[in-house]
């Protein structure tokens, strides 16, 4: 056999065609029922009608929409140090039963990712369970202790995308100031929980009449304000790239709003569950209702899905947070916040479609092509040719009931365990194959 006709044939036997699918593709304006071919774990192209003969596995999708896959800017896969929660391995089980072909992991591991050994070791951990891509954020300071700086450049050059101390982004304006201008010089965002701790400090919930109603410590919107504030303020002083996490507070949006109309580099993320429940999902002392920022009120909820209608909010991301059983089953006070959130992303995300938010197409572009954006990732995101093909398919209308037996995170804590939902994601594509099938 010829090297001509031994290439060709290497060639279809690592090929897949996916066929007869409503392709959305916002990076090239695509959307319509075309096909996609995809060989050696690219994007070969994507045209209405493509031969099976090119493609050594067809994938037929009639029905289904296809999209590139979903990116999460924003998640705790605990691993290292707390892998009785997550793992790698696990989370990007979950992850892919999501449609979420590429993760972003918070430092806040044990031991803490603010050097490039555990940079190293996430990716290499990630490249052997070889699911989905994990792109490590590094530590701001040393420890997350807001003292002395990581060492960020080291991180960035063994594979992290950005910096952030998460939860305790660092109360020293000066030291902030400092990762910001070397997290310019080195093309990374910076991002921000931005929270006045001193506000939030010993808060459990939202503080208005329902917090007093409960006698629960509450944490006051303005918290968020004033550190959202803070944060943007450097970023213009520096000129550097900051995104705000998980903004859930109609007073942060406008302060993002007015920054990005004064041309300032900002960039924020919005979670399903604080544009799908209020602080009302905590009146029972629901443990799996407890995150930070805490669930606000039916003003806020309106005004972050009014942000992600109008661009003022640029993703939605869902700050997976995992927790044990025995962690969250203690009394309300003592419970750690967080929900997991990977599975429950895109049916949670879909009802914004379905109430006039956002068409399909845009709602794609905030869950693959701004988050790939924005951490500097031209090969995904996109069904460009010659991009990495990670796709993600999924039915918009197919409703389910999402019991434990569909999670696939080692934690189960959720607020929308045992509720109905709507939009199932079908088939999860990674670098061309196929890692994920909903039987």
């Amino acid at each position: 056999m010829s090297q001509t006709k031994t290439k060709r044939r290497e060639q279809i036997m690592t090929s897949l065609l996916i066929k007869g699918g409503r392709v959305i593709d916002p990076s090239q304006g695509i959307d319509g029922q075309y096909d996609v071919l995809i060989e050696n774990g690219r994007v070969v192209k994507v045209e209405e009608n493509i031969s099976t003969v090119e493609s050594s596995k067809v994938l037929d999708v009639r029905g289904l929409i296809v999209s590139p896959g979903f990116i999460d800017l924003h998640s705790h896969l605990r691993d290292p140090g707390q892998e009785w929660k997550e793992d790698i391995e696990s989370g990007s089980h979950a992850a892919i039963a999501g449609g979420i072909t590429s993760v972003c992991c918070m430092a806040n591991t044990d031991p803490v990712n603010d050097n490039p050994t555990v940079t190293r070791y996430i990716i290499e951990k990630a490249t052997k369970v070889g699911l989905c891509d994990v792109f490590p954020v590094g530590a701001i300071t040393k420890g997350l202790k807001g003292e002395e700086l990581a060492e960020i450049g080291l991180m960035v050059r063994a594979g992290a995308v950005a910096i952030s101390d998460d939860g305790e982004t660092p109360k020293d304006a000066k030291l902030l100031r400092n990762a910001m201008d070397y997290a310019k010089s080195l093309g990374i965002p910076v991002f921000c929980h931005s929270e006045e701790k001193s506000l939030s400090a010993g808060g459990h919930m939202n503080e208005g009449y329902l917090s007093s109603y409960l006698g629960i410590p509450g944490i006051p919107a303005e918290a968020e304000d004033i550190g959202t504030m803070r944060d943007i303020l450097i970023a213009k002083l520096t000129g550097a790239h900051v995104h705000i996490c998980h903004v859930s507070s109609k007073g942060a949006l406008k302060i993002i709003k007015t920054a990005k109309e004064e041309g300032i580099k900002v960039t924020c993320e919005i979670t399903p569950h604080h544009f799908t429940l209020t602080e009302e999902a905590v009146r029972n002392f629901d443990t799996n209702a407890k995150m930070a920022p805490p669930l606000r009120t039916e003003e806020d909820v309106k005004m972050c899905k009014e942000a992600l209608k109008t661009g003022i909010a640029d993703v939605i991301a869902t700050d997976h947070a995992p927790h044990t059983i025995d962690e969250k089953l203690v009394e309300f006070c003592q419970a750690p916040f967080g929900i997991i959130g990977f599975q429950t992303m895109l049916p949670l995300s879909l009802n914004l479609v379905r109430e006039g938010y956002l068409s399909l197409k845009k709602l794609i572009e905030k869950l693959s092509t701004v988050p790939a954006r924005i951490i500097n990732k031209n090969d995904i995101g996109t069904l460009r040719k010659g991009a990495r093909a990670n796709i993600t398919v999924f039915d918009p209308e197919e409703e389910y009931t999402f019991t434990k037996e569909l999670v696939k995170s080692k934690s189960c804590n959720s607020p929308f365990l045992n509720k109905k939902l709507k939009g199932k994601v079908k088939f999860t594509i990674y670098n061309g194959k196929i890692v994920y099938k909903d039987f």
